[in-house]
């Protein structure tokens, strides 16, 4: 797992709870920030997956290349 992956974790767990917040207290703007802070949790996790997975393609090609 590397830093986006872990960033993007963080941000999905507090998005979740701004959600559920805002839907017991009834705030739906509160509601829609941590939704938005979900969704952008979720994409900057994938983005960290996609990241770290050039990463190993790259490192297989270059220890390929080597033997």
């Amino acid at each position: 797992m590397n830093k986006d992956e872990l960033k993007g974790k963080v941000e999905k767990a507090k998005g979740y709870v701004k959600e559920r917040v805002g839907k017991a207290t009834d705030d739906p703007d509160l509601e829609a920030e941590g939704t938005g802070q979900r969704v952008a949790g979720a994409v900057q996790e994938n983005v960290g997956k996609a990241r770290r997975k050039v990463g190993e393609a790259v490192k297989k090609v270059g220890d390929a290349i080597k033997d």
